[in-house]
């Protein structure tokens, strides 16, 4: 009677063992799912980085190639001094949103950002314009001289302050450029 206790024993020790090690193994194989997921994740966001900054670096240099011809303008804010470059950004905002068929409410500069030490000027604007100017308006900021930059961009519908009729929406945007200084 012995052996048969022992060998039912020994059979639920070999059933434990294996129920464990089957557990460790789904452990390990879950763990890793995560990892490569993980992996995965990191690595789309890389490529997507990746492609940011090609867009970015061939804009620089279709900007650069544009500059080096007689009479073009720099990719850089022009301004012998900070208070002129900001207004010169400004001036370069208010052509831009007149030529989009939009109508500028208001404008701040701001001189003293957090990137200021970088050579950025900033702004923020207040805009009236419609949905397909928006498009024409980020595009000649983004795609014309100097190199501008939207870096915020908040958009209110017309039907929020009862203008459904025209279609003008109310836009928010930062808009910042880079100004070389008093190095000529």
């Amino acid at each position: 009677m012995q052996t048969s206790t022992t060998q039912h024993g020994s059979a639920r020790r070999r059933t434990a063992a294996a129920a464990s090690y089957v557990a460790a193994l789904a452990a390990l194989a879950l763990a890793s799912l995560w990892f490569v997921d993980d992996l995965l994740v990191r690595s789309d966001e890389v490529e997507t980085a990746r492609a940011q900054l090609a867009g970015l670096n061939s804009h620089f240099k279709v900007a650069l190639r544009q500059s080096s011809g007689a009479g073009a303008r720099l990719p850089f804010i022009e301004g012998r001094t900070v208070t002129i470059a900001g207004a010169s950004l400004q001036e370069r905002l208010a052509l831009a949103v007149a030529n989009a068929g939009g109508a500028l409410v208001s404008l701040q500069i701001d001189l003293d950002g957090p990137d200021a030490k970088n050579g950025f000027i900033g702004l923020i604007a207040n805009v009236e314009i419609g949905q397909p100017q928006l498009q024409a308006l980020l595009y000649d900021l983004e795609a014309g001289m100097p190199l501008l930059f939207v870096d915020t961009l908040s958009i209110q519908s017309p039907e929020l302050f009862g203008e459904h009729e025209t279609g003008r929406m109310r836009v928010a945007l930062g808009v910042a450029g880079q100004w070389r200084g008093a190095q000529r």
